[in-house]
């Protein structure tokens, strides 16, 4: 017999084996989503006014301008804010686009990602991911497969919508790996 969770994923299990586990505490009763469940949604985040920060909204952009399988969802955003959990509980699987600060320029990595309930802020002005996911877990008894795609970046000066080179040649690398995901 599938257990509810099971039943929500499609039978899959939610935990993998390299989780954070919940605990062994009672889960919260989960908020009712009316929402039609999208298989994955994108999410591409970062400030348009630094450089190769952009390149999150960038790809997501660029995503969603491109044919994609049906029950895709993009969305692009300067930050990531509290309103994007009740998106994240309605999706399946969910794909993070963001720069990174470390690493080679214009090296693209992927990871998974899990909720880190430690992590669980005031929902005040900006969130990371796995806050999101933490939030996702709490308040709607969902955590959707998650993870990260990210560009190191170069520049993170002031410059609206301005890659650096290394940035720039990193977009391509960055949406094949999103469309694997997909």
């Amino acid at each position: 017999m599938e257990s509810p969770t099971q039943r929500k994923t499609g039978g899959r299990s939610d935990l993998s084996p390299t989780a954070t586990p919940p605990g062994d505490r009672e889960a919260p009763v989960g908020l009712k989503l009316d929402l039609q469940r999208t298989e994955t949604l994108v999410i591409g985040y970062g400030s348009p006014i630094r450089g190769d920060d952009a390149i999150g909204p960038l790809a997501a952009d660029a995503l969603a301008a491109a044919p994609l399988p049906e029950g895709v969802r993009v969305i692009a955003r300067h930050v990531l804010t509290a309103e994007l959990v009740e998106d994240i509980a309605s999706a399946n699987r969910v794909i993070f686009l963001d720069a990174a600060v470390d690493g080679t320029p214009g090296e693209v990595r992927v990871r998974e990602l899990y909720p880190d309930e430690t992590a669980v802020s005031t929902m005040a002005h900006f969130l990371n991911p796995r806050e999101l996911l933490a939030w996702c877990l709490t308040l709607y008894r969902h955590q959707p497969e998650a993870w990260l795609v990210s560009a190191a970046g170069q520049c993170f000066d002031y410059a609206n919508y301005s890659l650096s080179r290394a940035a720039a040649e990193a977009l391509a690398p960055m949406l094949a790996r999103v469309h694997i995901l997909l």
